[in-house]
């Protein structure tokens, strides 16, 4: 046998590093030919690594959330080769191949008629009945799981076979040395069916599973961390009738031609924060705090917190300013969708100067969102509920959701904060201010 050394590729775009996210695959696994061996993340992408060759997994050079420079050997596989003379030699030794033959994969023989069982070191093939095959003589042949936490024993061949069957190798009998697991045993299972077993209803569980935060999760922790350390925020929260900008926006819908996108209440609060912000555009700003500058911007860049597979991204619809309700509805729907799917660009995800968050229908009644640094300023939807509200003569149902929004105590005083939010609940109200130009 030989050996086969994978290195980290080049992922190009100049990334000389990548952290290692997921491992496909484990010492003693078989891999096929472009079976998923592992993942890395670098600032830009997740770039998955497949296997170039047929071979047995012996060695793998990293852990999950380990940072691996490109070229560093990540990966090395047993396949066949020509320099495998001296390994047959030494396998030629009795003792060599009775320890081999309980480590290497047994071959699966399909056979219409009969099975065989993979030859013992001391004699040659011999044929197995169908009622030994039916009725192992192990213990665990009711086929009641094994306890919590133990690994069952079987060769890589048993095991890739069990995976790529979906099989769980825990509630299969083996009729094997020390209850190890056969290839016939798979057919006895195969053939048997699920478990028959049961287990009771309530039952105290004990295990403890330890999870590694890597990859975006990793990142959002960094991030978080530091915004909650390094910003004193204040919170403000306003109720807000949108009874109005709910008609507006079911009008607008039912009149939209058929390529023009679907509204949300999202639009109006960004063209509602173009307004806002142009009356005070220091919250339209980045705060360097060990500079001691705030970097305040003409165009309004609105990250949008979105929930992906992957974890929290905020993609950035730019120049709001120049964009209408229904260019705001389609950027935001488009930056959305490309972050879910992992098509959005690195320039897709970084220069917002203020974010909007919104958990939709789950939104709660209030939240204390956490400000994207270096940002100052965040707004925080929460979710729309009918209540009644009393209009002076009588109570009345009305469409009402509250407002959350944090700041940057350091650059932005509560004050201001009112301000702001009252002014995003007047032009919200009275959406047809939101189309006035001042």
């Amino acid at each position: 046998m030989s050996e086969h050394v994978i290195r980290l590729p080049d992922v190009g775009e100049g990334v000389a590093e990548a952290e290692l996210v997921e491992w496909h695959v484990k010492v003693g696994d078989l891999v096929r030919e472009d079976s998923l061996l592992g993942a890395v993340m670098t600032d830009k992408a997740t770039v998955e690594i497949p296997s170039p060759v047929e071979g047995e997994v012996v060695w793998l050079g990293a852990e999950v959330g380990d940072v691996v420079a490109v070229g560093s050997e990540i990966v090395r596989l047993k396949v066949a080769g020509e320099d495998s003379a001296a390994a047959d030699i030494e396998r030629s030794s009795p003792v060599v191949a009775a320890v081999e033959a309980q480590a290497l994969p047994q071959p699966v023989v399909k056979a219409p008629a009969s099975k065989v069982e993979a030859p013992a070191p001391d004699g040659p093939p011999r044929p197995v009945s169908q009622d030994r095959v039916a009725k192992p003589t192990s213990p665990l042949s009711r086929g009641a799981p094994r306890p919590e936490g133990e690994r069952p024993l079987a060769s890589p061949a048993v095991r890739l076979r069990a995976r790529e069957t979906g099989v769980d190798l825990r509630q299969v009998p083996g009729t094997g040395p020390g209850g190890r697991i056969t290839h016939d045993d798979l057919d006895a299972f195969f053939a048997r069916g699920p478990s028959d077993s049961r287990t009771p209803a309530l039952q105290a569980r004990t295990e403890v599973e330890d999870i590694k935060i890597v990859g975006l999760r990793r990142r959002i922790a960094e991030k978080m961390s530091v915004a909650h350390a390094r910003i004193p925020h204040i919170t403000y929260v306003e109720e807000i009738d949108v009874t109005a900008v709910e008609e507006l926006r079911a009008t607008l819908n039912r009149q939209k031609r058929q390529e023009q996108p679907k509204l949300t209440l999202l639009p109006f609060l960004m063209r509602a924060m173009v307004q806002a912000v142009a009356e005070q555009p220091h919250l339209n700003a980045l705060f360097d705090d060990e500079a001691g500058v705030l970097h305040q911007h003409a165009g309004v860049h609105i990250g949008i917190a979105t929930q992906t597979p992957s974890g929290l991204m905020v993609p950035v619809v730019r120049h709001v300013e120049a964009l209408d309700l229904w260019a705001c509805a389609a950027e935001v729907a488009r930056v959305a969708e490309a972050s879910r799917t992992g098509m959005a660009a690195r320039d897709e995800l970084t220069g917002s100067t203020i974010t909007i968050t919104s958990l939709g229908p789950m939104g709660g009644v209030v939240t204390t969102p956490i400000i994207n640094h270096p940002e100052v300023a965040i707004v925080g939807v929460n979710k729309i509920m009918v209540r009644p509200v009393w209009d002076g003569s009588a109570f009345a149902p009305r469409k009402m959701m509250n407002m959350s929004s944090s700041f940057d105590h350091r650059v932005v005083d509560g004050w201001d904060a009112a301000v702001f939010v009252q002014r995003l609940k007047a032009l919200l109200e009275a959406p047809a201010l939101i189309f006035i130009k001042g």
